[in-house]
């Protein structure tokens, strides 16, 4: 489509590229024009991007912008060819522009910027650890997250975009916009329009094709599934139509009418949203209908791509969002039980990240567990006692109203604290200054005395906490001989009384009992232990997962969830004692979950047959299939080693 690029900098170039001390100031992209070449046999990019920004601020000396390691950069120049000096910081994969006079404030400026390189897939990622990019023969994927065009304000700087992007005859472009196609020297060269300002630019290429269409609920998808995966398109399309009919009831009129669906490879992140596309890893996609991963990126479509966070410190707004749509799509799929529950789950998680409050999410690396907690999780558990406090009609009206007044717009919480203040008539600073501006969460402490009265009984009390700004209204349910009576009361500062009239003698007081508040109790903080455990040992800090375990027994002595996650580290570091040690004192526990009986069985016959003690081996195994519990594949693991002996991986010592 034009010529090759070269891989360096010329010697020219490079004389000019030097650093400038000052730092890069703000600026606002407005519109991006691409025009990219891809070569699917060589696994390489050659692009030119015209990036049209508006200056924030006044007399701007330089800009910053991100693009992957793997391009090179041959040149910069602005709208009338002068060449712009720039600089290369690989630690950070950024790009820094130092313009040759001070620029002032609402100045539009113009950089283009020419580039390739190679992208495998095998690269270092611009998100360590998580593949965003990789071109290869059979199929490619470039998304936003890996940077493969100078991206600034990632993820909140929203902008409209042209995109021509070339590919050999026999391949096709899938990316956000109206799409047109045509030739170009034995090429073929797909067109995306996209006026709107969002986050497109994240493209694939597949076969050329139709796709595999789906519809379902007046919802028509298209899958690039391959392999075994593409069997279970008709199933998933069934899936994202009764999604996006069930999330237009809750978050407003969707933003795509058609979605599309595509396959990445193992590496990616199990999912990701892009304006009318999901990435779906084959891992993410798996054997049945992963339906919280669909959940969840079906409704970034509404939050994160049709409204975002003006700055990463809300991230919460679109993360939390997301993450709630999960817990909302399982009520409607399986009850408020089950609500119950997940929301039960995503507090632990979110305790797991109490230190930084949501409003300092800039402080935390992107796709990091610790983001995940504070703005997914802890968002998700924001938004749901939000609903508690204004009741699900005012609440679900609020989030509609919020994607419809900020549509293709960026906005704040104060812009969502707004919405739901109009709609509620009350004012809800306490709120949002305790959960989006404060760390920490409350651990109530409830006393009561009850009196009998003419009319019945009194029931006389306090919630004493020790959070000394906390307020918060919190239903209190008392069970009695007859019908139990349920209040709301406001809980204020350290301590707050409380009175309650029944007719039926009061058997028991329970604060919060739907466990509606994100607070601490013992058994929470056993959960929040063990999570903070098992998320070092996902990274292998076996020395600071075994404190936290050890934290968790300090509330539990009998929990055979903490003793059976000590078991694991022992076991990965092949001591066996020990390791068998903490499996019996999980079978001596609590059994909760009920699965740690059948899997310290398997363990414990696993380390019989690695010392060597076959016959206590099958002993383990056989216990282990007498519980009949088949968690994760359990007694299909029992019944594998009965047959021949579990043998350890080879190790150098």
């Amino acid at each position: 489509m034009f010529r090759k690029l070269g891989l360096t900098l010329t010697a020219a170039l490079a004389g000019c590229l030097a650093f400038a001390q000052d730092t890069p100031g703000r600026i606002d992209v407005e519109h991006y024009t691409i025009e990219a070449e891809i070569n699917p046999n060589t696994q390489t990019l050659a692009a030119r991007a015209v990036v049209r920004f508006r200056v924030l601020e006044d007399r701007l000396s330089a800009a910053s912008f991100e693009l992957h390691n793997a391009l090179k950069v041959s040149k910069v120049v602005d709208g009338s060819g002068e060449q712009i000096p720039a600089s290369r910081s690989e630690q950070d994969f950024s790009i820094r522009l130092n313009f040759r006079r001070p620029l002032p404030k609402d100045e539009i400026v113009t950089a283009i910027f020419t580039y390739d390189g190679r992208l495998s897939g095998q690269e270092e990622s611009p998100v360590y650890g998580i593949k965003f990019a990789a071109i290869r023969p059979e199929h490619s994927f470039l998304m936003y997250p890996a940077r493969w065009f100078p991206v600034s304000g990632y993820t909140t700087d929203r902008y409209a975009a042209e995109m021509r992007i070339a590919v050999p005859a026999g391949n096709r472009v899938i990316a956000s916009g109206l799409e047109s196609k045509d030739t170009s020297e034995g090429n073929t060269v797909y067109s995306f329009d996209f006026q709107r300002e969002s986050f497109p630019g994240s493209i694939a290429v597949v076969p050329d094709g139709p796709g595999t269409p789906v519809s379902a609920g007046g919802v028509t998808t298209t899958f690039y599934f391959r392999g075994d995966e593409a069997e279970q398109a008709q199933a998933y399309g069934e899936t994202i139509g009764n999604m996006i009919g069930f999330f237009t009831g809750r978050f407003g009129l969707a933003p795509y009418a058609r979605l599309t669906v595509i396959q990445t490879e193992p590496g990616a992140p199990n999912g990701y949203a892009a304006p009318g596309i999901l990435f779906l890893s084959p891992r993410g996609i798996g054997r049945q209908v992963n339906e919280r991963l669909l959940a969840n990126h079906i409704s970034r479509q509404w939050f994160g791509l049709l409204t975002s966070p003006v700055t990463r410190n809300h991230l919460w707004l679109t993360n939390g969002a997301a993450s709630y749509g999960e817990a909302l799509w399982l009520e409607n799929t399986a009850g408020p039980g089950a609500l119950e529950a997940r929301m039960r789950d995503e507090n632990v998680e979110a305790l797991t990240m109490d230190e930084i409050p949501q409003s300092q999410a800039s402080r935390l690396e992107d796709y990091s567990p610790e983001l995940n907690a504070l703005t997914g999780s802890k968002g998700a558990a924001t938004l749901h006692m939000l609903r508690f406090i204004l009741g699900d009609e005012p609440f679900f009206q609020a989030l509609q109203a919020f994607t419809k007044q900020y549509e293709w717009k960026s906005a704040s919480t104060a812009d969502f604290r707004r919405i739901a203040e109009e709609i509620s008539g009350d004012s809800l600073d306490y709120f949002f200054i305790q959960w989006v501006e404060s760390s920490g969460a409350p651990e109530f402490r409830l006393e009561y005395t009850i009196f009998r009265t003419q009319k019945g009984f009194r029931v006389q009390g306090k919630v004493a906490q020790d959070l000394d700004t906390f307020r918060m209204p919190v239903n209190l349910k008392i069970e009695t001989e007859g019908n139990p009576e349920e209040t709301r009361i406001e809980v204020v500062g350290t301590s707050s009384e409380f009175i309650v009239e029944t007719f039926g003698r009061p058997r028991d007081v329970i604060l919060d009992p739907e466990n509606r508040l994100l607070r601490y109790s013992n058994d929470m903080r056993l959960a929040v232990a063990i999570r903070r455990g098992e998320q070092y040992a996902e990274v292998s800090e076996f020395a600071e997962a075994l404190k936290e375990y050890q934290r968790a027994l300090e509330v539990n002595r009998n929990s055979s969830l903490a003793h059976y996650r000590i078991g694991e580290v022992f076991f990965l570091q092949n001591n066996y004692q020990s390791a068998a040690n903490e499996f019996r004192e999980a079978l001596n526990g609590d059994l909760q979950p009920a699965w740690t009986e059948v899997w310290s069985h398997i363990n414990l016959g696993k380390i019989f047959d690695i010392t060597g003690q076959r016959e206590r081996a099958v002993n383990e195994y056989r216990q282990a299939e007498r519980t009949k519990d088949n968690t994760q594949g359990a007694l299909e693991e029992a019944a594998k080693y009965l047959k021949e002996p579990y043998q350890r991986k080879a190790r150098d010592f």
